[in-house]
């Protein structure tokens, strides 16, 4: 036996031929996390993998006029979102689906499956709220009804 042989990844190994075929315990490693992954997610909490808890990404901007939720949807379509508004939640929700079946895929750190985010609002005219999706952007503008512009004072802070 030639010392080549001992190292792992040296070219034209058996072992390299071997891992081609596949790994039965790397097999056995990705279906634990798989199914994990899953368990949890239907508690909305967080596992090991690479998506946050809260998927969308969301910034939430409020000026006198208006509030703006900008969330961060990439590879998805108009289509796959569903954007709601009821009892002061503005809902954002739909699925991402994979490109590929689990039996194709070696390794994969993307996200898939639904999600949904529920953030409050308050004082918005229900009316005139627009959504715009543009390149995996999701845009939400909900205008505040000029009473609710009114409810706010400017306080001027004085030094001592």
């Amino acid at each position: 036996m030639a010392l080549r042989d001992l190292i792992p990844w040296n070219n034209g190994s058996r072992d390299m031929q071997y891992s081609q075929q596949g790994n039965p315990f790397l097999a056995l490693h990705r279906e634990m996390n798989r199914l994990f992954d899953e368990t949890f997610r239907a508690f909305d909490v967080d596992t090991f993998g690479p998506h946050p808890m809260g998927w969308p990404s969301v910034e939430v901007n409020e000026t006198d006029k208006e509030v703006k939720v900008v969330a961060e949807l990439p590879g998805l379509e108009e289509k796959d979102v569903q954007v709601e508004l009821a009892n002061g939640v503005l809902r954002i929700s739909g699925e991402k689906k994979s490109e590929t079946e689990d039996k194709e895929r070696r390794f994969s750190e993307r996200y898939y499956g639904r999600f949904e985010r529920r953030i409050p609002m308050e004082d918005v005219d229900q009316e005139k709220v627009a959504a715009k999706f543009d390149k995996g952007v999701l845009t939400v503008t909900l205008p505040k009804p000029p009473a609710a512009q009114q409810k706010v004072k400017r306080i001027a802070i004085n030094g001592k």
